[in-house]
Parts: C-alpha cells; sequence; structure tokens
C-alpha cells in the first residue's frame, strides 16, 4: 500500500511539474521557431519592397526623359542590379513574359508566378508568393506592377532564394530546441531528485508509523534533514516515545489495579471460608472481626470500581457534574470527618479546624465531597505513623482555597510533573490505582478551579484546591 501510493505522488508531481513544464517549454520552442521565422521572412521581404522602390523611382525618371530609350535603359539597369548577388530582377511585359533578368537568363515560356496573378489582382499592385521554383529551390517572390504604361513594361519581379534564411532559421531552431531539451533534463533530474527526497524519507516515516501501529514503541526514526521532513521524523519519534511512556504507565497501572483487587478479594474469600468452614462452634468475636474485614474490604472494592468507572466517564466525556448552589465548607468537613478515625488507628495527627465562614460555591455537592475525600485518603496513604496530615481552608478574593498538607514521604521533583497524569502512580508500593487525582483534577476543572501540587521528597505533599465562590443564587447542571 505505501509502495502503491509513493507511486501516485511521483505521478502526480510529474504529471503537475514536469508534464506542465514540459508543455511550457515545447510551447516556447514553437513561438521562438514562429517568431524567428516571421523575422527572417519579414526582413527578406522589406529587402525586396525597399528594392522595388529604388527601382520604381529609376524608371519613372526613364520614361520622363525623352532624349533616352525606355526600352534600352530597362535592359541596361536589370542587367547590371547591384543586388543581383542577393536577389534576382525580373521585367514582365503585358503578356506576362520574362523579357530581361538580371542573371542573364531569358526564358522563352511563361512562368509559374503566383505572386504576378495576385499583383494584378491586388489594389496595391503588389503579390507576393513563397515556394518552390522550378528547379525545386524555395524562393521568395515579390511582384510590384509597373506605375509607367508601356507595352514593353507591366510589372517588375524581384526573387531571393530562402536556402540560406531557412538553415538560418533551423540553426536557430535547433539552438532552442536543444536549449528546452537542456531545461526539460534539468527539472526532470531535479524533480527525481526532490522526488527522492520527499518519498524515500515518508516512505521511511511509513513503515515506522506502521510498526508502532503494530505496538514497536521502541523503533525511531533518523532525523537527516532539518526541513519539514525532519520535524515529522521528530514530531515520529516523540509520538514514539509517549506511547511507549504511555504503555508502560498502563501496564503499571493493570498491574496496580489486579493488585489492589486481589488484596481484597483474598482477604474476604479467606475470611467467608473461615466463617463458613466454623459452623456452629465458631465464637461471635471471630464472626463479627471476618465481618467486618469483609464490609471493609467489600467497600475499599466498590471505590475503586466506582473510580475506574469515574475515569472511564472522564475520557469518554460523560462524567456529569450536577451543579447547585452549596456551602464547601460543610462538604470538606464531612470528608476531614470520614478519615478521623482512621488517622487515629493509624498513629497520624489529622490537623483541622473548621472555620467559621461560609463558603457558596456552584458545585455537585457528591463530586467535591469525593475529591477531597481522595485528597485525604493520599495524603494519609503517602504518610507514615507519626506524621501529620494539616487541613487548611480559607477564603481568598472571590475564591474558596484548600491546603492539604502531609509530612509524608513527598514525591520526586522528576516524578512531580505527571502525578496527575492518567495511569500515573509514583509509589507502586503503595496501595491504590493512581487515577484518582486524575479524576478529582477533572472535577475541579469542570467546576471552573484549580488543583495544584507542590512536594520535597522525603519532606511531604501540599495539594492546593481553589474553587470560585458563588455570588449569586442559582443552580444549573453541566
Amino acid at each position: 500500500m505505501a509502495a502503491k501510493k509513493m507511486k501516485k505522488i511521483t505521478k502526480r508531481w510529474l504529471i503537475n511539474s514536469f508534464g506542465v513544464m514540459l508543455i511550457i517549454v515545447v510551447t516556447m520552442v514553437v513561438a521562438i521557431s514562429i517568431s524567428v521565422r516571421s523575422y527572417y521572412y519579414n526582413g527578406a521581404r522589406q529587402f525586396l519592397l525597399s528594392r522595388s522602390d529604388a527601382v520604381a523611382t529609376l524608371l519613372e525618371n526613364y520614361s520622363r526623359d525623352s532624349s533616352v530609350d525606355f526600352s534600352v535603359q530597362l535592359r541596361r539597369l536589370v542587367e547590371d542590379y547591384e543586388y543581383k548577388s542577393q536577389s534576382e530582377l525580373m521585367a514582365i511585359d503585358g503578356d506576362k513574359n520574362v523579357i530581361i533578368t538580371s542573371s542573364g537568363f531569358e526564358p522563352g515560356d511563361a512562368l509559374e508566378m503566383p505572386d504576378y496573378d495576385r499583383a494584378y489582382s491586388s489594389q496595391t499592385g503588389v503579390g507576393e508568393f513563397v515556394g518552390y521554383a522550378e528547379s525545386g529551390e524555395k524562393v521568395m517572390a515579390v511582384t510590384v506592377m509597373s506605375r509607367i504604361i508601356s507595352d514593353d513594361l507591366s510589372a517588375m519581379r524581384y526573387v531571393v532564394s530562402l536556402t540560406r534564411i531557412d538553415r538560418q532559421i533551423w540553426t536557430l531552431v535547433l539552438f532552442a530546441c536543444l536549449l528546452g531539451l537542456a531545461i526539460v533534463l534539468f527539472v526532470l533530474y531535479t524533480s527525481f531528485y526532490f522526488i527522492n527526497s520527499i518519498i524515500i524519507p515518508i516512505g521511511g516515516v511509513g513503515q515506522t508509523a506502521k510498526q508502532i501501529a503494530q505496538g514497536d514503541f521502541a523503533v525511531r526514526l533518523e532525523v537527516e534533514t532539518d526541513d519539514e521532513i525532519g520535524e515529522l521524523c521528530t514530531s515520529i519519534n516523540n509520538m514514539a516515545e509517549e506511547l511507549s511512556n504511555s504503555e508502560k504507565i498502563k501496564n503499571d497501572f493493570i498491574s496496580s489495579v489486579s493488585h489492589e483487587l486481589r488484596t481484597p478479594l483474598t482477604a474476604i474469600r479467606g475470611w467467608g471460608e473461615t466463617l463458613v468452614g466454623g459452623g456452629p462452634d465458631l465464637d461471635r468475636d471471630t464472626f463479627q472481626k471476618g465481618m467486618h474485614v469483609i464490609m471493609d474490604e467489600t467497600e475499599r472494592l466498590s471505590s475503586m470500581v466506582e473510580e475506574l468507572l469515574d475515569f472511564s466517564r472522564m475520557q469518554s466525556g460523560r462524567l456529569v457534574i450536577e451543579k447547585e448552589r452549596l456551602d464547601a465548607v460543610a462538604e470538606l468537613s464531612d470528608a476531614v470527618l470520614i478519615f478521623t478515625e482512621r488517622a487515629k488507628k493509624e498513629n497520624k495527627a489529622l490537623v483541622y479546624d473548621e472555620p467559621e465562614f461560609f463558603a457558596p460555591v456552584l458545585g455537585d455537592h457528591n463530586r467535591l465531597r469525593q475529591v477531597f475525600v481522595n485528597i485525604l485518603d493520599n495524603a494519609l496513604k503517602y504518610s507514615d505513623s507519626g506524621d501529620t496530615v494539616t487541613v487548611l481552608p480559607r477564603l481568598a478574593g472571590e475564591c474558596f482555597i484548600v491546603v492539604v498538607s502531609d509530612t509524608g514521604c513527598g514525591i520526586s521533583q522528576e516524578d512531580l510533573p505527571m502525578v496527575k497524569d492518567r495511569f500515573y502512580k509514583g509509589h507502586t508500593t503503595r496501595r491504590g490505582s493512581g487515577i484518582g487525582l486524575a479524576v478529582a483534577d477533572e472535577i475541579i476543572k469542570k467546576h471552573g478551579g484549580t488543583l495544584e501540587l507542590d512536594s520535597v521528597k522525603d519532606q511531604g505533599t501540599s495539594v492546593k484546591i481553589t474553587l470560585p465562590l458563588d455570588t449569586k443564587k442559582g443552580s444549573t447542571s453541566d
């Protein structure tokens, strides 16, 4: 398919550029040929006409001079014709017979003279003929009817050979053809060079793209030129690098989710087998402990599945936000309350002083609580025993700001720009799917806010959530 496409590109290029250039060159050669022929033939015609004017003036002078014999002067004028080496002069009588020629040849029979017939019937008294003489030589003949009324003379005929002129014309036409051929060959050479400089790299790009489409993200293109093709190769390489990273992150995500799903399922199955196998002799404490574990792990599974569904909705653009006017402080306080007991059990300090102010925002209370829960869960998850998680809400201008900071393990500077990317999970040893933060960021964006992270490795992480305040009552849906 790639080869077929390249052939089509080559064919289209040759038709559009080389074909057009060939037509232009051929047209140019034809135009030059016509122009040269017209120039030389017009030059010969003007030469003959200028000679005819001079001869006509002399004949008029002879006819007015009664002291000379007109016939003798006519013969002398023709026989002593000054330009006999370049053209031939003929005197024609009223019977269309050539009576005198400058070459000394006096034909007895009438010649075929189309130019004489044209001059005789023309109002200007001038006729022209371009063709072949009886000898086979190509000539130009111009006949000018005599302005002198005489039985001995009706017209003067001027004949010039076109052999040398045609030879000169053909020399120039041949030169034009060679020049046109050189132009065509040059264009053909540059076209093939240009085609190869595009088609070969494009073929490589197509082959590499095909390999990438088949899952080979390690393949790379060699950037050889600093032009659009080079930029395309660089873009393909960058795309392959991004796809490779995405594939790695996706595989890590699948592995992480598989592990996260396996852990609660194993606990549920283990305690289920214990409860079923214990029979009537199972003590109540063990039964309650097992049911408590099963309920907790079921809740974990439910949360993970819901998180995955939210992520799927986010990717397909179906994440719905039902907005209404609410108090963001109340949603934050409810989320903090959820984690109070957990923080105590894990020996972690959860510091939060519920503010007295009211923070009206236009949003979805379930989704905002989901964001607060996710951020607090991450803060506790990535903190160790004895660490502190601080929740600090405040108003700033027309914004409600919540800063959740911890003294946990923190995030490295190279991982920090990617923590909100889908599938990304900075600490593979900690539980979680790695998509909760991406969903939280999308929810905050749909509320017109921002979610920013700042972290120092081994010192802790700070998450800043900013939401615009709603200054007037009302509700809508997004």
